[in-house]
């Protein structure tokens, strides 16, 4: 069985800053690069063998169209993906010497998405993915975001949230940030945290403190991906940290969608859902294959291009 994983949230372009340090404002070339979490977890997913749909908005302008073309060449079922007469999001990105980037948005398009009561049944025994990095901050992606979550919770679909925390966006916001996304971390089957999110919506600075508190408020199962260190895997009465491969990374920009992309892609394959909740091997050994996707992709420049294949994660 290969359930079909429909992934929401923002596609928009990373102009980033290559080999000019993290400093925005002294920066003087740009690469444009397809991005948006949500897009980069539907391209790990097909990459990798598995079925994926977007839903978004992009602008009717060269760069909505040519996002659209990245993720069909990546066979991404785009059909759901609307256009819109706002300018396509932009996302301007500096890179440190160690890979990891900061972001400044330029929002457009993402924020148009219309809710369609026709996808309902697209999600009945398929998977739901919810990255929130925009679609929390008001207008019809946050209203047509929540809907199909009710939805997904109405019909029983296996439902995936990341909080793509992203500083710029929530400026002396946070405790916003924090408001909206708990609904989702209790219902959620699977959640997706980095440290620094886990933290941040816990309001605990021990990691198993935070854990704790997070199943807690509901959610199942917790994956928190902690870099070079590893993964640590979390649900009741089971808990363990997984290393990861060791790299030289030059862009960490989507090393965690290709983590969560990897898993869902795995979990997706699962004769039973539950397997994940029961099968502590399956599950220790599911997270090893992601923490691989999630390190070869910080080895070239932008998301999409750099996420595995399936010969890639297996050699």
């Amino acid at each position: 069985m290969m359930r079909k994983v429909y992934c929401i949230g923002e596609l928009l372009i990373d102009f980033v800053a290559e080999n000019q340090g993290s400093d925005l404002s002294k920066a003087i070339e740009f690469t444009k690069k397809a991005g948006g979490a949500p897009a980069n977890v539907a391209c790990a997913i097909s990459k990798l063998g598995g079925r994926s749909a977007f839903i978004g908005a992009v602008g009717v302008d060269p760069f909505g169209t040519y996002l659209l073309k990245v993720l069909k060449d990546a066979s991404v079922d785009i059909s759901l993906t609307q256009r819109s007469k706002i300018f396509t999001t932009l996302a301007f990105v500096s890179i440190a010497e160690d890979g990891e980037r900061d972001f400044v948005f330029s929002r457009g398009a993402d924020r148009e998405l219309k809710y369609s009561s026709a996808n309902k049944s697209d999600l009945k025994g398929n998977m739901l993915h919810l990255g929130a990095a925009t679609a929390l901050l008001g207008g019809n992606l946050e209203e047509a975001y929540g809907r199909y979550f009710f939805d997904a919770l109405t019909l029983g679909t296996f439902i995936s949230f990341d909080p793509n925390f992203r500083a710029d966006l929530w400026k002396d916001n946070e405790a916003s940030f924090i408001k909206k996304c708990m609904p989702f971390v209790e219902k959620s089957d699977l959640c997706k945290f980095s440290l620094e999110e886990a933290q941040l919506l816990s309001g605990k600075n021990d990691i198993d403190e935070a854990c704790d508190l997070l199943h807690e408020a509901g959610t199942k199962l917790i994956a928190v991906t902690l870099g070079p260190k590893g993964t640590l895997i979390s649900r009741k009465g089971f808990r363990q940290t997984v290393p990861s491969v060791k790299v030289v990374p030059v862009d960490t920009t989507g090393a965690g969608d290709a983590f969560i992309g990897c898993l869902l892609q795995q979990i997706a394959t699962l004769n039973s859902l539950s397997d994940i909740m029961e099968n502590d091997t399956l599950l220790l050994s599911m997270i090893a294959r992601a923490n691989r996707a999630g390190a070869i992709t910080t080895t070239n420049f932008g998301a999409i291009e750099s996420l595995p294949d399936q010969n890639q994660l297996n050699d």
